[in-house]
């Protein structure tokens, strides 16, 4: 059974975040909420959670995977940063926004898109997630929490919060609990490694994100 940690929505408990952090770090796989939905992930360096990562969520090692930053100062870290990327990123963040951007030598191989070296990166608008990744000192991964059945469905979409935390209780090791319902929509993502930004999903947010690029992808 996952250890479930309960925190506060708006100010997370200092003592239960520095927990859940060394656990990350041990290794552990979390469900966790964010400002879309609730998102499965760990500690970007610690390969061997994140290959568990890749396996719930049926990725193969062609699939990047999602991670989230601090701030922007952090963003440039793992991903080179236009001029005017950071000119839309600056506008939008923090938010429901993922960003694909060329990756920097820190990102772990088994986290960006091998053909295309890009990464996929947010800067959420949440408490619980800014207080782990302060704490933590480095990204976490971010995966919705939209789990594939054996038929291709994803039966944990839209599920209520102890339904879902019941559906996952026996997948992860840790259930970040802040007491509110999941959100259902999903992040915008904005394609940022051409000279053209281009947005490839609407998502949440989407619209504030339009004027800065072209039409959706198809």
């Amino acid at each position: 059974m996952a250890i479930i940690y309960t925190v506060h929505p708006d100010t997370p408990q200092i003592r239960r975040i520095e927990k859940i952090k060394n656990d990350l770090q041990d290794g552990a796989v979390m469900l966790y909420p964010t400002d879309t939905v609730y998102a499965i992930g760990c500690d970007l360096n610690v390969k061997s959670a994140v290959q568990r990562v890749r396996r719930l969520k049926q990725l193969s090692n062609d699939k990047p995977l999602t991670f989230l930053c601090s701030s922007l100062s952090n963003i440039a870290q793992y991903a080179r940063v236009s001029d005017t990327a950071y000119r839309i990123m600056k506008s939008l963040i923090p938010g429901p926004y993922t960003f694909l951007l060329p990756a920097t030598k820190l990102v772990p191989r088994i986290v960006m898109s091998p053909k295309r070296k890009t990464s996929g990166i947010r800067v959420p608008a949440h408490p619980a997630c800014q207080a782990l990744l302060e704490a933590l000192g480095n990204p976490i991964i971010s995966t919705s929490a939209h789990l594939p059945d054996e038929d291709g469905a994803t039966p944990t979409v839209g599920l209520e919060r102890a339904k879902l935390f019941d559906a996952l209780d026996g997948l992860v090791d840790i259930i970040v609990d802040n007491g509110l319902e999941p959100g259902v929509e999903v992040s915008t993502i904005l394609d940022l490694t051409a000279s053209e930004p281009v947005i490839v999903r609407q998502g949440l947010g989407w619209e504030a994100a339009q004027i800065w690029t072209l039409p959706v992808s198809k």
